[in-house]
């Protein structure tokens, strides 16, 4: 019984030929789950990029105002310290500020916050400051009550 190695030998290079050859196919895996982590960073990241003055503002029941850009933003912190957008400033500083920030003119959205411990008089203050000064579209920002089920 003769055996033609020749013919072995070719049937196994061949086969070997196509073991070896590129692969053609995208591993997307990989990809999904580098996207997967990226979007629950992002998800645990945006709250916290929001105005950076911390209050605890009062709790209500009314509905989120929906808006296309960012408003101008008041803060007023249980020290009764006022703060336009994250910059400490002088309550009679505020008129000239926001005049010089206010891309609308006297249109200009501007929302103020304020801490539930403060003095409700400061608020007011605030708040009557820039409506004196000509501002009429003002609001005062809450945060939204948690029903319990």
């Amino acid at each position: 019984m003769a055996i033609n190695s020749s013919s072995g030998g070719s049937y196994s290079r061949r086969r070997s030929r196509r073991r070896h050859q590129p692969m053609s196919e995208i591993n997307v895996t990989p990809f999904v789950d580098v996207m997967l982590v990226l979007l629950i960073i992002f998800m645990v990241a945006a709250p916290l990029l929001t105005v950076g003055v911390p209050v605890d503002l009062p709790k209500t029941s009314a509905n989120e105002l929906q808006g296309d850009k960012e408003p101008l933003t008041i803060t007023v912190n249980t020290d009764g310290k006022v703060f336009l957008q994250e910059t400490e400033i002088d309550i009679t500083e505020i008129v000239a500020k926001l005049r010089a920030i206010a891309k609308g003119g006297y249109n200009e959205r501007i929302y103020i916050r304020g801490d539930a411990q403060v003095n409700y008089g400061k608020v007011m203050q605030v708040m009557g400051t820039i409506s004196a000064a000509g501002f009429n579209s003002i609001g005062l920002v809450t945060q939204r009550e948690e029903k319990e089920p």
